[in-house]
């Protein structure tokens, strides 16, 4: 493993791998990741599906098949990523059993059709945790207000969650607290207080909001202070009374995850996000572009301050170049939802179109 990587592995962050193909999979360059930069989990959105799928014709094999016995649709595209996502699963097997459950885990997300509707999500993510049949499965819930809701039901039923689409402190708490009352009811039904979870806080797209609205001398320092102020808030909570009785109880933390942590300004290094989150107990999960460069030249510059470091200043900063962090957090939110529903109907979009091309003679029956 590269010097770099075994320094995030040795302060106490994880490096998950933020992309899946099947190609990544056959060609056995998952397993030499987890060999060569110590990545030991994987994460996945609709988004990386929507290319996986798109791109290529890796997946082409399987589509015709499935489209042959009847399935379209979402119930096409659930069952080409479960059977990734249970290799991918089958591959990290040996590191979550030696952490304990604390690392080995992909990554699967609900529908984004179902953000504004509590209940369904959680039948949905019990039902796929339940058809993936790997306890190294986390389901993907949106952050969002139905989904606060749907994470708590779905914590206190045993499913764990990845909690996505985060953007600030206020965000990560909401998500923690309904974290913590599944397992608060989890204990009071005397159920096993172990259900894993980790909140992913999304880092490179306030960087881009931003960009065109404040001087030079501000870009690429937003999505960075957001990161140090959730991160306060992070420890704060661990060391809280109410944590301290649920971590006696036998409960697990929530981990903080970093996501969206590729560069996405060219002036900027391709390893920034990387370089500047090293924090312990936390997760850092990126494209594989960005852990081949923070393997090949990036560099721990320290450990995150638990205390929020200088990151009120530089909002302070922001605040004077006219940006309401508050408002762009929510706003922010909305539009990555949107972009995942969006990511949703065109990688369905495509699995039709590749149905029809492979197998004509289906789509002239499935026609009206």
């Amino acid at each position: 493993m590269t010097s770099t990587t075994r320094q995030l592995r040795d302060m106490g962050q994880s490096l998950w791998l933020d992309n899946i193909t099947r190609s990544l999979l056959s060609r056995g360059t998952l397993q030499s990741y987890i060999e060569d930069f110590s990545v030991s989990g994987l994460t996945s959105n609709p988004t990386i599906f929507e290319h996986a799928i798109g791109n290529g014709d890796s997946y082409d094999a399987a589509i015709d098949t499935k489209a042959r016995a009847g399935l379209a649709g979402e119930a096409m595209f659930f069952e080409l990523a479960l059977e990734d996502l249970r290799q991918a699963a089958d591959l990290f097997r040996p590191i979550h059993a030696t952490t304990d459950g604390l690392d080995g885990w992909v990554s699967l997300e609900v529908s984004p059709l179902l953000a504004d509707d509590s209940a369904a999500t959680v039948v949905a993510a019990a039902h796929l945790h339940r058809r993936a049949q790997r306890d190294n499965l986390f389901i993907k819930i949106p952050g969002t207000g139905a989904g606060i809701a749907a994470i708590e039901a779905s914590i206190f039923a045993g499913v764990p969650v990845n909690v996505t689409l985060l953007f600030s402190p206020a965000h990560y708490l909401a998500a923690a607290e309904a974290y913590m009352r599944g397992i608060e009811r989890r204990i009071a039904a005397e159920l096993h207080p172990v259900v894993h979870s980790v909140a992913s806080l999304f880092i490179s797209r306030w960087d881009v909001a931003v960009k065109d609205r404040v001087p030079c001398e501000l870009h690429n320092l937003l999505g960075i202070a957001i990161a140090q102020t959730t991160y306060q808030a992070y420890r704060e909570l661990l060391a809280s009374p109410r944590w301290c009785k649920l971590a006696a109880a036998g409960a697990r933390p929530q981990r903080l995850l970093w996501a969206s942590t590729g560069t996405k300004d060219r002036a900027a290094a391709d390893t920034l996000y990387v370089d500047a989150l090293a924090a312990p107990d936390t997760i850092n999960t990126m494209p594989e572009k960005t852990l081949l460069a923070f393997g090949a030249h990036g560099a721990v510059r320290g450990v995150m301050a638990a205390d929020g470091d200088n990151a009120v200043a530089t909002l302070a900063e922001f605040a004077r170049a006219g940006i309401d962090v508050v408002a762009l957090a929510e706003s922010l939110q909305q539009e990555g939802a949107y972009a995942f529903t969006k990511s949703w109907n065109k990688l369905l979009a495509c699995i039709a179109a590749k149905s029809a091309h492979l197998n004509p003679s289906f789509a002239a029956k499935s026609t009206p």
